[in-house]
């Protein structure tokens, strides 16, 4: 095989790949290779070139055994640490190296733990406060009529939050499984606004707010999975209640339909907008990762689980849309939800 040649095959890979010649220089290199270990690799030796003990050692057994090998690669692209199986392969006299992008598997495995911890978090604060409660229950407060009614109302609160956090993660768990299925349904929504509007009605009174709802969007259709629509004003409208002012008024509007840029297309614009503190702007980006909460202890206290907006940024994603969050402290926050109307093409069919 000549240089050429390896020069042609090493191109045609998808990966990062080189090979080291007989006499341990790196004698080619694709593009990607060349991107990410530099241009200087070529004609070098490994050793110099590669600078990685054990990865020079899992080569040099590969070159003695003429055994496939494999070892991690670890560097920094940009501002991106980033890791790599490398596979070395004998090749005739040669040995080439490809390079396996690992990040995406071990940033999944790191998102997958830290799930797992902020959930145990989550329900060892009510859990304990539960069990502490019931000890004293059996022990000291056991003919305190007065401490347990106390304690039973604080218990039942706590059991509440946990079956909150228990019912967000199913949600979400289904919003997830249905995330590449495209919504079939035609719908309008200002209907399911005011459906969700009216389901609403009993928590907005119990909160001693208003909500107003305002319809300019002339009977357009889109094609939405309803339920999840619903879902969508309801966290929407309770994360509201939940940071709006005291007996806040909740604006609710439906836009007439016009091109969005964001979407590429004609679409229409439902917003949810409350007369709270607001959100600082660094807060902005983070506002629907799961679990980010701007005041923890507040939030645990009128009954947030940190996953609503997680919900309703998935539910948006399958739909198409796009989710727009503004704030200004001090004046309250608007979320907008823009999703594409239904194309006469998709009327007709």
């Amino acid at each position: 095989m000549s240089i050429s040649s390896v020069d042609l095959f090493l191109e045609a890979l998808p990966l990062p790949a080189l090979a080291i010649g007989e006499d341990a220089d790196i004698e080619a290199a694709n593009a990607l290779a060349r991107k990410l270990l530099g241009e200087q690799i070529l004609r070098r030796p490994y050793v110099a070139a590669l600078r990685h003990p054990a990865l020079v050692s899992a080569i040099e057994k590969c070159r003695s055994l003429r055994t496939k090998q494999t070892e991690m690669y670890a560097t920094t692209v940009g501002n991106r640490d980033v890791a790599f199986d490398v596979h070395i392969a004998p090749a005739e006299k040669r040995l080439v190296l490809t390079f396996v992008d690992r990040s995406d598997a071990q940033d999944l495995d790191q998102f997958r733990r830290d799930f797992v911890a902020n959930v145990s978090h989550e329900l060892r604060t009510p859990l304990g406060s539960i069990i502490g409660f019931i000890e004293t229950l059996r022990g000291s407060a056991k003919n305190d009529a007065a401490a347990q009614s106390r304690f039973l109302g604080v218990m039942a609160s706590e059991a509440q939050r946990m079956s909150r956090l228990v019912d967000d993660l199913l949600s979400l768990s289904r919003v997830e499984e249905t995330a590449r299925k495209r919504p079939t349904t035609i719908v309008k929504l200002a209907e399911i606004t005011a459906q969700a509007i009216a389901e609403l009605q009993p928590v907005v009174e119990a909160a001693k707010a208003t909500v107003v709802f305002e319809d300019e969007s002339q009977g357009c259709e889109v094609l939405a999975d309803a339920g999840q629509l619903r879902q969508v004003i309801g966290n929407l409208v309770e994360n509201a209640l939940r940071y709006g002012a005291p007996r806040d008024t909740i604006a609710i509007s439906v836009s007439a339909p016009s091109y969005e840029t964001r979407l590429r297309q004609v679409g229409v614009r439902l917003s949810v907008r409350d007369n709270g503190e607001g959100v600082a702007a660094h807060h902005l980006p983070r506002l629907t990762e799961r679990f980010y909460r701007v005041e923890s202890h507040r939030s645990r206290e009128v009954g947030g689980t940190g996953l609503g907006l997680a919900i309703v940024k998935h539910i948006v994603q399958r739909h198409r849309g796009h989710l727009l969050v503004e704030s200004t402290l001090g004046e309250g926050s608007k979320f907008t939800v823009i999703l594409p109307i239904l194309s006469e093409n998709e009327q007709l069919s």
